[in-house]
C-alpha cells in the first residue's frame, strides 16, 4: 500500500511539472531583470490583480527583510501597479490575462517561475496582503534563518497564516497608498484554532481564527485553511500540490515535531480586512475566479452588507514575533 501512494505521489508531481510548461506560454515577459540575480538571493514570487494601493509598502516591507530579487505576474491589473512594477529595479515583471482559475489560482504560473529561476534559491511565495515574521526578525535578516536552516538540513519552513483586523467596521478601515496595514489592522484571534494531522500530505491542517468563528460559525470544517509553508530552498521539480500549503516531494511539508517538540515556524501576518477588501469581493463573485466557485467570497459578501467588525473583547493586539511565540502561535524551535 505504502509503495503504491508513493508511486502515486510521484506520478502527480510529475504531472504538475508536464502542466507547466503549457502554462508559461500563457505570460508575456514586460520585464526580466533576473540576469541581476545572485547566486545568495533570496527570491519573492507573487500574483497580483489590482493591487497598487498595497505594492509600494508591500516591496519595501521585504526589501528591508532580505528579499534580493521580486519575480511577479499580473494578472491583468486595471489599477495602474503593472507600470509600478515595472519601473522597479529588483522586480521581474510578467503579465496575463488567462484564467487565475485555470492556472490553479496562480500557482502554475509560480511554478514556472519557480523552476525557471528559483533552482538553488530559498523562494518565498506569498499574496500581496501577506506579511512574513520568523523569530529574531527585529534584529537578524532573512539570510540568517536561511542559513540557520541550511545548517539543519531543513529545505522548507512553515508559517501560520493569522488574520489581522481592524477595531471597528471593515468597510470603515480605510487604506492609503503606501500606508503600513498593521497600523490599521492590529488585532488577531490568540486561540480558536483547531489542528489535525493531514497523514495524506504529512502536514498539519489548520482552521480557525476570525473567518472561522464569524464567517463559519455554522460550518468551521468549512472554513480556509491556515498552514502554509511559504519558503523552500527550492530544487527544480518540486512541486506545490495545494496553493502553499503542501508540497511534493512529501517530506518538505515534515515541518512540525510529532513527537511534542517544537520546531522552527513563523506566521503570514494576513492583512485582508480593510475598505478594500469590497472591491475585491465583486471582482472575484463577477469572475468566479477563486476556490469553489468562490464560495468563501460569497460568505463575506453576505457579511459585508451589515458592516460587520471582528473586533471582540478577547482578541489580542498583535506586537511582535515574540509575543506570539508566547502564545504558541509561532516558534524559535532550535535557533537561539
Amino acid at each position: 500500500m505504502k509503495l503504491a501512494r508513493l508511486f502515486q505521489l510521484r506520478a502527480q508531481r510529475r504531472w504538475l511539472n508536464m502542466r507547466v510548461y503549457r502554462k508559461a506560454a500563457e505570460l508575456t515577459q514586460i520585464r526580466n531583470r533576473c540576469n541581476a540575480i545572485k547566486p545568495q538571493d533570496i527570491l519573492l514570487f507573487a500574483t497580483v490583480k489590482d493591487e497598487y494601493i498595497r505594492l509600494p509598502y508591500f516591496l519595501d516591507y521585504y526589501r528591508k527583510i532580505g528579499i534580493g530579487h521580486f519575480l511577479i505576474v499580473d494578472n491583468n491589473s486595471l489599477d495602474g501597479g503593472r507600470r509600478f512594477l515595472a519601473n522597479q529595479q529588483d522586480v521581474s515583471l510578467w503579465s496575463t490575462k488567462k484564467s487565475y482559475k485555470a492556472a490553479r489560482f496562480g500557482i502554475d504560473w509560480m511554478h514556472g517561475l519557480l523552476n525557471r529561476f528559483g533552482n538553488g534559491h530559498w523562494c518565498l511565495t506569498v499574496d500581496p496582503d501577506e506579511l512574513l515574521i520568523y523569530p529574531h526578525l527585529n534584529t537578524r535578516p532573512l539570510c540568517a534563518l536561511t542559513a540557520w536552516l541550511d545548517q539543519q538540513g531543513q529545505r522548507s519552513f512553515p508559517a501560520l497564516l493569522l488574520d489581522l483586523f481592524p477595531k471597528g467596521s471593515v468597510a470603515k478601515a480605510q487604506y492609503k497608498l503606501g500606508q503600513n496595514p498593521l497600523n490599521i489592522c492590529r488585532y488577531f484571534d490568540a486561540g480558536n484554532y483547531q489542528i489535525s494531522q493531514n497523514n495524506r500530505d504529512k502536514n498539519l491542517w489548520i482552521q480557525g481564527g476570525p473567518r472561522a468563528r464569524h464567517f463559519f460559525n455554522d460550518l468551521p470544517h468549512k472554513s480556509p485553511a491556515l498552514n502554509k509553508i511559504p519558503l523552500v530552498k527550492w530544487r527544480r521539480g518540486y512541486a506545490y500540490t495545494s496553493s502553499t500549503h503542501a508540497l511534493l516531494p512529501s517530506r518538505l511539508n515534515a515541518v512540525y515535531d510529532r513527537s511534542g517538540g517544537q520546531k522552527i515556524s513563523g506566521a503570514l501576518l494576513h492583512v485582508k480586512f480593510l475598505n478594500t477588501l469590497e472591491e475585491k469581493l465583486n471582482d472575484a463573485l463577477c469572475n468566479a475566479e477563486h476556490y469553489q466557485e468562490s464560495a468563501e467570497y460569497r460568505r463575506y459578501t453576505d457579511q459585508m452588507a451589515n458592516s460587520p467588525s471582528l473586533f471582540i473583547p478577547s482578541v489580542g493586539t498583535f506586537k511582535n514575533w515574540s509575543q506570539l511565540e508566547t502564545l504558541g502561535v509561532m516558534s524559535r524551535g532550535g535557533w537561539a
